[in-house]
């Protein structure tokens, strides 16, 4: 995680931010940095590092050379050694070998999987690749840390989670608020009652996108492996606005900026809210209503999901996210956050910036304490590591990443079909719609390819 230097704001309510390493509060007539020794999350990665030097350090290869695969290489090298990068694109390859001083740049992921003495791969491709690779590694006996979405489609997830459990890996979802000690407290605030039973949480997702224009297809750039870079998808020409990141915005590739983005929301929103599997009713709707250009997915969604319990009242949960992709005016000066609804009050949590609590009839809370921050590793990357050398679960461990990132699918779904949906949490499956449980799964290259999950 990237927390942002932030400033104090007037308000009539306290807000935390992340300030570097240390946590400040402001309101009004206060400005508090708290003790930068309050909790081991003050530690920088290096330091961290130093404190494993009396064990091996893992060997780790990243599969994945773009912005995200280069801040995670760059991540990890503080607190292991790097073997491989890999990436079709031989140039990217090339460039975060130079960067993160790996031993190795190769263009195929099978040449990082047959290592022996790679203990963990992160993986951090185009969504489409992540589950079958992920599948791949686990089934060599390799730790993987993957990141969000955890798979492309939701069948992907659960064979993930089957092989996660077979080889008995640690699989770190790339959900990083779960490390995070700020959103860990104040997970706990919720769940011991701050506000009351948490009833319903709304997240946003609010930004401003690019138009990816009109283009046709045309030769690939020298030095790309076009073929390795669509792997098991169903082959389509090369076409520049659905390649390097905008490959998102495609049914074929990506998973909408719900599952790019939402994601992150959707799993600390589910978590805050107290409720694990599947939701058992599912509605959405949006649509393209800013960018005239050639992404599939929409720019705008509205959807809802619901925990009926043992549908008596008090029982019932909801979660809620809007996403418009297109928007500069973001709420509560966020564009990314949760706002949690209990009984007894709300609190507005935004990633690992801002905690605002406020009581009933919208009183300011100025009695709570948030100095206390949980004993956490000092990044989600060494969570993964701590977790390989101690056998705990990760912070984001694949069942809490497949529950989320079902989220995203179901709603993608839901939009895709123009109707709500009936889910069945216990066979994992949606109830009387034939047309939409076909997209729980997705079609693979014709004649087959070696990266193809088993058991679709």
């Amino acid at each position: 995680m990237y927390p942002r230097k932030l400033s104090a704001k007037s308000s009539n309510t306290v807000t935390f931010y992340w300030e570097g390493n240390a946590l400040s509060q402001s309101t009004r007539r206060t400005f508090l940095k708290v003790s930068a020794g309050i909790s081991a999350s003050t530690l920088t990665a290096r330091q961290y590092a130093r404190a494993w030097e009396a064990n091996r350090r893992l060997v780790i290869g990243i599969i994945g050379c773009g912005g995200r695969g280069g801040g995670l290489a760059q991540a990890f090298a503080e607190i292991s050694d790097i073997a491989y990068v890999c990436d079709p694109d031989r140039s990217r390859c090339e460039r975060l070998q130079g960067a993160v001083k790996a031993k190795k740049a190769v263009t195929d992921p099978r040449q990082v999987l047959d290592d022996r003495s790679v203990d963990a791969v992160v993986i951090a491709t185009p969504d489409h690749w992540h589950a079958p690779l992920a599948i791949l590694v686990c089934e060599v006996g390799k730790h993987v840390y993957v990141e969000k979405p955890l798979s492309h489609n939701f069948r992907e997830s659960q064979l993930l989670v089957e092989a996660a459990r077979r080889a008995r890996v640690v699989v770190q979802h790339g959900t990083q608020a779960r490390s995070s000690p700020l959103i860990n407290k104040a997970i706990q605030l919720l769940h011991t009652g701050v506000i009351g039973d948490v009833l319903v949480a709304k997240a946003w997702n609010v930004q401003r996108r690019v138009n990816i224009g009109h283009e046709q297809p045309s030769e690939p750039p020298p030095g790309v492996d076009y073929d390795m870079w669509v792997g098991p998808a169903e082959f389509v020409p090369f076409q520049k606005n659905r390649f390097h990141y905008t490959w998102h915005w495609w049914y074929n590739f990506g998973t909408g900026d719900i599952g790019n983005d939402g994601v992150h929301e959707l799993d600390y929103g589910r978590w805050g809210l107290g409720v694990s599997g599947l939701p058992n009713h599912v509605m959405a709707e949006g649509g393209k209503y800013f960018f005239d250009d050639d992404q599939e997915f929409p720019d705008t969604v509205t959807c809802a999901f619901e925990w009926t319990g043992d549908g008596k009242i008090g029982n019932k949960r909801q979660l809620i996210l809007e996403m418009r992709i297109w928007s500069t005016n973001w709420p509560y000066g966020e564009e990314n956050g949760v706002e949690f609804y209990g009984t007894e009050g709300r609190m507005v949590l935004a990633k690992d910036r801002k905690i605002e609590i406020y009581g009933e009839r919208d009183r300011f809370r100025d009695d709570i304490k948030l100095d206390d921050l949980p004993q956490m590793p000092p990044s989600h990357q060494a969570d993964f590591v701590e977790a390989i050398r101690t056998g705990k679960k990760p912070t984001a461990d694949v069942i809490e990443g497949h529950h989320s990132v079902a989220l995203t699918h179901l709603a993608n779904i839901a939009v895709r079909v123009g109707r709500a949906l009936r889910v069945d949490p216990q066979r994992e499956t949606i109830i009387g719609d034939e047309e939409a449980s076909r997209l729980l799964r997705r079609n693979y290259r014709e004649g087959g390819h070696w990266a193809i999950p088993k058991g679709l």
